[in-house]
């Protein structure tokens, strides 16, 4: 239900520093000045669907996105809702589940330590993992390393 073009579009979200996670979105195209955007989330079909706490807010006040804390990885999906209000007018609602491991953004490598030697004419590289809420086994990660000076 609602007017065409008025949901959401460009709907993203990110997980961060192992918790925290930001979902945004832009105004549909038909979507009047007026119109209010609310996010709604859970993690299993089973539950009952959360309300945004923290909202991203534009120049005139709309909610372009959320912010949330404590976010675990550990249930895998999440089922998004956002739909809208403007008075007289049907807000057509946009749904979408993510994956959510696929969203984090891991932190980088932690405890670097490099070791060179001139007699050899080499360097060890060392490195602890990033933090991560869902991965357990080291050999789940690949990195890459980049020399900028021989």
């Amino acid at each position: 239900a609602g007017m065409n073009g008025t949901a959401i579009e460009n709907f993203t979200c990110i997980i961060f520093n192992i918790s925290f996670m930001n979902c945004t979105w832009h105004a549909g195209r038909t979507a009047s000045g007026d119109t209010q955007y609310f996010l709604y989330w859970r993690t299993s079909q089973k539950e009952d669907f959360t309300g945004c706490q923290h909202y991203i807010k534009d120049n005139c006040g709309r909610h372009t996105g959320c912010r949330f804390q404590n976010v675990t990885i550990e249930n895998k999906r999440a089922y998004f809702l956002v739909n809208g209000s403007r008075s007289g007018q049907n807000i057509q609602s946009y749904k979408k589940m993510i994956m959510l491991y696929k969203i984090e953004k891991l932190t980088p490598p932690l405890n670097v330590t490099v070791n060179c030697t001139e007699a050899s004419h080499r360097c060890e590289v060392q490195w602890q993992p990033p933090h991560t809420s869902h991965v357990k086994r080291r050999a789940c990660f690949k990195y890459e390393i980049v020399i900028e000076n021989k």
